[in-house]
Order: C-alpha cells, then sequence, then structure tokens
C-alpha cells in the first residue's frame, strides 16, 4: 500500500504468537449486514479482564480544545496529578484519530460530553464528524461500500500508491468505559478496490485482535485474536468488507480469560460505536402533516409531528420537559406543545400559546423548527430515534451521542445559546452526548457554557 494506507500490524503483539496456532473456521459473513450479538451481562464472564482505566488520549495535531469559562475538564481529559481516571459507567467513543484521512494527517480528536468543531470553511469540521459516523456504521455491521460509497475522495492528495497501484486511508477511535479505553485503528484501501486492509484492537497496550490482508485475490484478511490458553492465539479469516471487531462475539467462545477480555474489549468497542445518531433536521420536510407510525425520529426530521403525537401520550414526561424548552427557541409566548388528527388520518403538530390560537409547526421559521428538532433529540432516547437499537443491551446501560453537523444553522443566536445550555444540562446526566460543528459566533458563545468543549480546527 503507498503512504495514504500503513495497514494495521500484521504480526500478532503480546498476546500473538506462533506458527502452531489453531485456526477457527471462517463464516460466511462478507455480502451480508451483520448485527453483532453483545451481551448485556457479558460482565459475568469478564473475570480476566482487568478493569481499569489507562493513560488519555494523545495530544491533537491541527487542533486545539477548549472548554468553557466555568468548565472543569480540560479538553484531554488527563487526569490530575497522573492519577488513573475512575472505569466510565457506559462506553462512549472518548477520541477520534484521523491518521491518513482526507485533508486530515496524524490527527487525534479528544471528544467530552459535549464537544463542537469550530473553524473556517474548508478546516475539516464535517470530515471529522463524517469520520465518526463512518466508523459508527461499521460498528453496526454496515458493509464498506454502503459506508465509504466514494473512497477514493478520502486518500490524502500526497498519498503515493504503492508497486501494484493502491492507496487508501487510515483512521480510529478509542472507546472508554468499563474496561478502561479500548483502541480501534482501520487502513482501508480504496483504490484500485474497497477493502479493509488492516484492523487492530487493543487495550492497555495489549494487541487483542488484528487483521491483515495476506492474498489480494481474496475477499478475506487473515485475523489472529488473543486466546492466552493452550493456544495463544487463534487465526482465522475475516471478510474484508466488515469490521471483525464487530464480528468478534459472534466468533469468540469466552473460554479462557484471554478471550473474556477480547469480548469485553469488542463489546465495548462496539456498544460505544452503534450508539450514536445522527440528525440534520430539514425544516422544508418537516411542515406537512404525516401519517401516523412507528414514531422513531427520522434523520431529518420530517415526522416530527408523528413523533411528538406518541410522546405525548407514551412519554408525558419527556413531552412536558420540551414544552418547557419549547419557548426558548421559539417567537411568541408558548404554554405547551400539542398534536392535532385531521379527517384525512394524518397528524400535525402545534405550538399552544395560551389564549392565543395554536400555531401549526408548519407555519414556524427554519430556524424554530431546527430548534426543536434538536431538542427533541437531546430529550430523548433510542426507543424514540429511528436507529440501530442494541437491544441486548438495557437502555440504562448506554450512553446516546447525538451527531449534529451544522448545529447551530438557521439559528439566531438566542436559540443557538438556548440549545448549548440544554445540551450541557442533559449531558451532564451521563446519558447523552452532543458531537457537533458550529460557526464562529456559536463556538464564541459556547466558550462561555460551562460543560462545553470547542475544538478549534486549521484547514
Amino acid at each position: 500500500m503507498g503512504s495514504g494506507t500503513v495497514p494495521a500490524e500484521s504480526r500478532p503483539g503480546p498476546g500473538a504468537a506462533g506458527p502452531g496456532s489453531r485456526a477457527v473456521p471462517a463464516g460466511s459473513a462478507s455480502g451480508g449486514r451483520v448485527r453483532a450479538r453483545v451481551g448485556a451481562q457479558a460482565g459475568a464472564r469478564r473475570s480476566g479482564a482487568d478493569v481499569r482505566g489507562a493513560a488519555g488520549p494523545q495530544d491533537a495535531a491541527g487542533a486545539r480544545g477548549t472548554t468553557g469559562a466555568r468548565g472543569s475538564a480540560d479538553a484531554r481529559g488527563g487526569a490530575a496529578g497522573g492519577a488513573e481516571p475512575p472505569a466510565v459507567p457506559r462506553p462512549v467513543v472518548t477520541e477520534l484519530r484521523l491518521s491518513a484521512y482526507a485533508g486530515r494527517r496524524r490527527a487525534t480528536y479528544p471528544l467530552g460530553p459535549v464537544t463542537l468543531f469550530a473553524g473556517p470553511s474548508g478546516s475539516g469540521k464535517s470530515t471529522v464528524l463524517g469520520a465518526y459516523e463512518a466508523l459508527a456504521r461499521l460498528g453496526a455491521g454496515d458493509p464498506l461500500g454502503e459506508v465509504f460509497p466514494d473512497p477514493v475522495r478520502l486518500v490524502p492528495d500526497d498519498a503515493r500508491p504503492d508497486a501494484q497501484g493502491r492507496r487508501g486511508f487510515r483512521i480510529g477511535c478509542t472507546v472508554d468505559g468499563p474496561v478502561g479505553p479500548v483502541r480501534l485503528d482501520l487502513a482501508v484501501q480504496a483504490d484500485p478496490e474497497l477493502r479493509i486492509v488492516g484492523e487492530r484492537l487493543s487495550r492497555h497496550g495489549r494487541i487483542l485482535l488484528t487483521t491483515a490482508l495476506r492474498d489480494p485475490g481474496r475477499t478475506t484478511v487473515q485475523a489472529a485474536w488473543f486466546t492466552a490458553g493452550a493456544t495463544p492465539v487463534t487465526r482465522a479469516p475475516l471478510p474484508d468488507d466488515l469490521l471483525g471487531t464487530a464480528l468478534l462475539p459472534l466468533r469468540v467462545a469466552g473460554a479462557t480469560a484471554g478471550q473474556r477480555e477480547v469480548l469485553a474489549a469488542a463489546e465495548q468497542a462496539v456498544v460505544g460505536l452503534r450508539s450514536l445518531f445522527a440528525c440534520a433536521p430539514e425544516p422544508d420536510r418537516m411542515r406537512a402533516p404525516v401519517l401516523p407510525g412507528e414514531g422513531r425520529l427520522l434523520r431529518d426530521c420530517a415526522n416530527l409531528a408523528e413523533v411528538l403525537h406518541r410522546t405525548h401520550t407514551a412519554c408525558p414526561r419527556r413531552h412536558r420537559r420540551l414544552a418547557a424548552v419549547a419557548g426558548a427557541g421559539c417567537a411568541g409566548p408558548v404554554t405547551g406543545l400539542g398534536t392535532q388528527e385531521l379527517g384525512d388520518g394524518t397528524v400535525r403538530a402545534l405550538l399552544a400559546r395560551g389564549a392565543r390560537p395554536a400555531t401549526p409547526l408548519g407555519r414556524l421559521g427554519d430556524g424554530e423548527l431546527r430548534y426543536l428538532a434538536l431538542a427533541l433529540t437531546l430529550l430523548t432516547g433510542p426507543g424514540v430515534l429511528a436507529m440501530d437499537r442494541i437491544a441486548e443491551v438495557p437502555d440504562a446501560m448506554q450512553c446516546l451521542t447525538l451527531l449534529a453537523d451544522g448545529l447551530d444553522r438557521g439559528l439566531d443566536p438566542r436559540q443557538a445559546a438556548a440549545l448549548l445550555d440544554l445540551a450541557a444540562a442533559v449531558a451532564a446526566d451521563g446519558h447523552i452526548r452532543l458531537a457537533g460543528s458550529v460557526g464562529a459566533a456559536t463556538a464564541a458563545e459556547a466558550r462561555r457554557t460551562p460543560g462545553v468543549t470547542v475544538v478549534d480546527l486549521t484547514p
């Protein structure tokens, strides 16, 4: 591979070994979506895993992080005095690494409870968030071709092809949680054909899974994962279009301490990555009445009225809280949020105005609609969002991350400030996080908001 993709280490690390390793038969997962089995009670079989945290993330390249004026957390998350940080109760992505991806090289970005990327046009805000969403989709089992429909554009401009004309990109992340920080790094070949040519999963410096492309003529990579039993390492082929880490819970029995460590790390990484909802409200699609349905909010929030109709009856406490914050982002007095069933079977949402006539949401401005949609996502959970739910893991053991590129698009300063305050307050509970991008004015307000981290990017 050329300089744009340096494959993950093909030789097993501290837990790997020798030629006498026993292989397990390869599955037939290639070519379809794979939803990994993630056991909610997996901790019961992790007796061999050290659950203490490790050192904090590396410094960012090309980025500078700051927190709100009254915030207490440093953007890089280091523990004071060198002390080891406590274990994180729910899996969360705490760092993104764009080692060679689009216009980024050797870039590391810390992620806190509320992290906003700021910078001029072309600085890479959408690129960073796009890499996060791509990793989340791979963690959910989406095939590589669906996640990267135009992979060549993600190869760094200065990447030189190798002798076979191959080029690619490298990305990775750290997922913190009950077993401490777990690192996942990927090397993806983009040209001449798309495939994962290297993957590494590690914890506390121990490589738990490594894959490498051995035979370009096959659609598989050779994988080796830590066993620590009679056979130190298990080797087997895995599909080159799926994330190997997401397949491990289907392939590892958990019979040895080493296997339990691999399972614990893989499950933590998968849960952390899959707990993401990308929200991109499109006001023009949110104005018309909609037919009642499942009541799960779509990415473009076109069915906002349907979801409000559901939460009004099924989630009254959450609905009342949304109605309470609606006034901060909508013009005029707001005394509540309601819905109306129309004669054709559709429903529309209404803003209650006290003694004044209610206002249909279709008459609101773009900023008001975006504010309401984003506030709803912050006040809800996976059950109300159109996302890949991890049914095996109770909601109380998950931490949802809302991904919002252009968070403040169409919002006036008052709406942006209200949304920042809401995000910081909700994130403090530990069940919802926010990663987004904002313009200069909102970034300045965010720096004054406790609990919000701003990462300044440069082109």
